[in-house]
This record gives C-alpha cells, structure tokens and sequence, in this order.
C-alpha cells in the first residue's frame, strides 16, 4: 500500500504541524484569554465527538471511521487555534514524535493498567461472563481513540499549559488533576471516591507525563492504552461508565470495593492508585532534572 497516496486527504492539514518558525502578524493575548478561548472551542469540540460517538453506535466500522474522524477534527483544531492566539509552531504536537510516543506510551499505558489486573485476579476480584466478543475491540478502539485526543488536548494541551503560565508547574498539575477527576462526576456510576481516584492516578499522572516529555503524544498513549485495556480488553467498567461497548472480554468485579473498585470500575481500586503512582514520581523527577519545573509567571522550555 502506497502510504504517501493514503494520507493525501490529510495534506491540507500539514501546515498546521509545521514546526518552521510562525511570521506574527498579531501580539500574543493573555494566557487567561487563551485559556478561556481553548476551553470554548473544545467544549465545542467534545459536543461533536459526542454526536460522531452516538452516530456511530456499537458499530465496528463505524465507530472505527467516527473515531479517526473525531482524532483528526480536533487535533486540527488544537493545531490551528493554538497558531492563531500563541503565533508559534505547535511543538507539543510535532508530527516527528508522533509515532514514536505514542507507540511507546500506549503500550506503557497497556501495561499499567495490566499490573493493576493481575493484581486484582490475584485477590479473585475479577471473572468473566462467558463468550469473547470479535467486533467489540474495534468499536472500543475507534470510541477511545477519540476520546484519549479531546481529553488530552483539553485537560494537558489546554487546561495544564496556560495554567501552568499563571500559577507554574504545580499549581497546573493540580488545577488539571481536580478538574480531571471532577469530569468523571457525571459518569452514570460515579461516585467522589472514584472521582478523587481518577485526579490522582489519572490527572497527576498524565499532567507529569506532559511535563517531563512536552509531548502531548505521550499523555494522549498513556490514556488510550490505559481505556482499551479496560473495556478493550477486558471488558469491565471505564470510569463509572458502564454503558461503553463491549470489548473482547466481558468481564465482572466482585469482591471488597476496595480491591475491584465496585461499580466505577478498577479505577477506583488501591492498586490503580498504587501503580500509577509509580510512573507518575518517575515522571515528575524527569521533569525537574531537564528543568521543565518552572514557576509563576514563566513558560517551560
């Protein structure tokens, strides 16, 4: 297959990524103006992801064609605001690394998200309800894909950058991590706990991620192989949401909620915290030794 012909559609779009120096034609607003400028674009952003996603149903080729449509849209958006208000290159997104973080960091996310698995069977939280399902992996693929991309640019692209040019790096990571756990308050099975589980393995997590790397490429793996491990895989609840499709597996929690996570799902399990919490100081020790910790009023390197 000729690559070069496959991804002729997206020519028009690689201006955007360029990472050539932007000729400024207007002065930089505020990174409180920016800020609340993203914030509506993306609401708007996730309103039509959420369409493309109802459209699309439990239907694989649907779902997996929704999906790339709803990854593309808002990375262009993203791409072309964010050289509208700030006139620079979108280094954050460079096409360069692209590939290689985010092939890494999904099979990071992969990963984690197995140890917190095996963890769980080994304290007979976990049994499946029969059956394995063919299509259910791709439909998953294609929901996650797009819902790993509007949250990353949303909660590190959007929310942790421009915070992060008011308060510094820690204000960021926990204004981006509350806010985080707090969206998961109105998934269907939610519950505080669970909230506060998800700003802590996930928020912190992906916020530290994004500081060490300035890679948007990596938050943005870490969230997708994490997600489709769980319903992809595995099959159990995302997040208190249980009316994802199914996945591979069709998994059941039993046992203390502390162990299973109860109706939220393993999020909300001690071993996630326990397990994200070791890449998330991994990270954020990366991020000072490369001097990408930077206080009020500066912008990282």
């Amino acid at each position: 297959m000729d690559l070069s012909k496959a991804a002729a559609p997206l020519a028009p779009l690689k201006p955007l990524f360029a990472q050539t120096p932007v000729g400024a034609t207007r002065r930089v607003r505020p990174a409180w103006l920016r800020l609340v400028l993203l914030v509506v674009v993306f609401l708007v952003v996730t309103s039509v992801a959420a369409g493309v996603r109802a459209v699309a149903g439990d239907n694989p080729v649907l779902s997996l064609l929704g999906g790339g449509l709803v990854v593309v849209g808002a990375l262009a958006a993203y791409a072309a605001v964010v050289r509208a208000l700030e006139q620079r290159p979108v280094t954050e997104l460079d096409p360069a690394r692209a590939w290689p973080d985010l092939r890494f960091a999904t099979l990071t996310g992969l990963g984690l998200f197995a140890a917190t698995f095996v963890l769980i069977v080994l304290c007979g939280g976990y049994d499946t309800e029969g059956g394995v399902s063919v299509g259910g992996p791709i439909t998953v693929f294609g929901l996650m894909a797009g819902v790993a991309v509007t949250e990353e640019l949303l909660f590190r692209g959007v929310v942790f950058r421009l915070v992060e040019e008011l308060t510094g790096t820690k204000g960021a990571l926990a204004v981006s991590a509350v806010l985080f756990g707090g969206l998961h308050l109105v998934n269907p099975e939610a519950t505080v706990w669970g909230a506060l589980a998800i700003a802590v393995e996930g928020g912190l997590m992906l916020g530290a991620a994004y500081a060490a790397t300035r890679s948007l490429w990596v938050p943005i793996g870490l969230h997708l192989g994490w997600n489709y491990a769980l319903s992809g895989i595995f099959g159990v609840t995302v997040s208190g949401d249980d009316g994802a499709p199914a996945g591979l597996l069709h998994g059941a929690l039993t046992g203390p909620e502390a162990i299973t996570g109860g109706a939220f799902g393993p999020e909300a399990s001690v071993f996630a915290i326990l397990v994200c919490a070791v890449p998330t100081v991994l990270y954020l020790r990366a991020a000072g030794r490369r001097g990408r910790v930077v206080a009020r009023g500066h912008r990282a390197p």
